[in-house]
């Protein structure tokens, strides 16, 4: 028997004040209510008539949390389906690992190891500290807990790269290979964490989604030589496809560039951009992807007019819809769309737009940590540009022509 749910996350000013935060619960706390979605404006959807965001609630798809009925998988074609006999065990193995949400040139790291074993970097002319790694990543965790405090949260799975070595003044005359642990100073130049909501979920063309929270920070794209000014941080949330582990961003629940001067401002902007998000208008624009094909033919166009793209002579460029990929992104969307096992093409060589969506979001991984957000996104609004243009909208038309 199906239940109603409800997600009533606490007030914004409510969710400030940590140290008398009271979780409010209604109904039952395993179930979420389905709002009506309508193209309005989202603090519309949230706030009433007085337009205060103490009075905001999330309300998250109804059947997130229900019991679903077994929903038919995507046919996928024999000739294009594995010989699980043949397969070895280290294969089957390897499979079943969890899939990372970035690779690229990154590694995985515990938050322990940013809090214990990472300096923490400041701006040189005023020695004024940064908001470190771990730090963003306390706020946002702490913010999640606050917006949805009786629902299940995983801990952060963090991805580094570009490591920034140093050395303590007393070991400034030893060789390195010479230096002790404790002689030795590290940190991350740019970090990506993400921060999953396992119990809210939703199936999109036999694929399973969960809500996520995450953030990206990079170093590089500060001035520590500098006096301290306002830092830059990128937040979303979203969804994440548990199949392959793709993010899936949305323009309204994405921040590009967060600028703060502190902790506490950092934790206002996540909360605003969480209380704002609305998940029911980004799955149904999810949804929709995959309702519409694009032919073999039409995949070749879009596949050869975007390495076209990349050489365009810049006034030719700025008339057509920005596309944020390069030709090693379209090279591996090409080879993923023969070989890749949940997103490759039909018998006849269709394929919808949501599998397109997932080779853009799949090829991303390669991305570096700093521009692996802006490219998630770019992802969506791409595709969302091309079914526009098999329903006549002309925009996007030139990708296909």
């Amino acid at each position: 028997m199906d239940t109603q749910n409800i997600i009533k996350p606490t007030a914004f000013n409510e969710a400030l004040e940590t140290s008398n935060f009271t979780p409010k619960l209604e109904k039952d706390t395993n179930t979420m209510e389905l709002r009506n979605v309508a193209y309005k404006q989202i603090r519309d959807i949230f706030l009433d008539d007085s337009d205060s965001i103490e009075e905001a609630e999330i309300f998250y798809p109804s059947k997130m949390n229900e019991e679903h009925k077994p929903e038919p998988q995507k046919e996928v074609q024999a000739f294009l389906m594995p010989n699980l006999e043949d397969a070895s065990t280290e294969e089957v193995l390897k499979e079943s690992e969890p899939k990372p949400f970035i690779i690229a040139n990154t590694i995985e790291v515990p938050l322990h190891h940013l809090k214990q074993d990472c300096i923490v970097p400041v701006f040189s002319k005023d020695n004024e500290r940064t908001v470190a790694h771990q730090e963003f990543i306390d706020v946002v965790l702490n913010a999640t807990q606050k917006v949805f405090p009786h629902h299940s949260i995983t801990d952060p799975e963090i991805r580094v790269s570009h490591i920034v070595k140093g050395r303590t003044p007393e070991a400034i005359y030893k060789n390195a290979k010479d230096l002790l642990d404790h002689e030795k100073t590290i940190y991350y130049e740019r970090m990506a964490f993400i921060i999953k909501i396992p119990s809210i979920t939703e199936v999109v063309n036999g694929n399973n989604l969960s809500l996520c929270i995450g953030g990206v920070r990079a170093y590089n794209q500060e001035n520590l030589y500098n006096k301290k000014t306002l830092e830059k941080f990128k937040f979303f949330i979203g969804f994440q496809n548990q199949v392959c582990m793709n993010l899936c961003v949305w323009s309204d629940g994405f921040v590009e560039d967060m600028r703060v001067s502190n902790a506490l401002e950092l934790q206002s902007k996540a909360l605003e951009v969480m209380q704002n998000y609305n998940a029911d208008l980004h799955l149904m624009e999810i949804k929709e992807l995959s309702q519409d094909y694009l032919t073999e033919h039409q995949f070749a166009q879009l596949i050869g007019k975007s390495r076209l793209y990349q050489h365009l002579p810049k006034q030719e460029k700025q008339k057509i819809p920005l596309l944020n990929f390069n030709d090693s992104h379209i090279n591996t969307m090409a080879k993923d769309y023969y070989e890749d096992k949940n997103f490759c093409r039909l018998e006849d060589g269709m394929i919808n737009l949501w599998d397109v969506y997932n080779l853009f979001t799949q090829a991303n991984k390669s991305s570096y940590i700093d521009t692996f957000l802006d490219r998630n996104l770019n992802a969506f609004e791409f595709s969302r540009g091309i079914q526009k243009t098999l329903n006549g909208n002309s925009d996007y038309h030139w990708f296909l022509s």
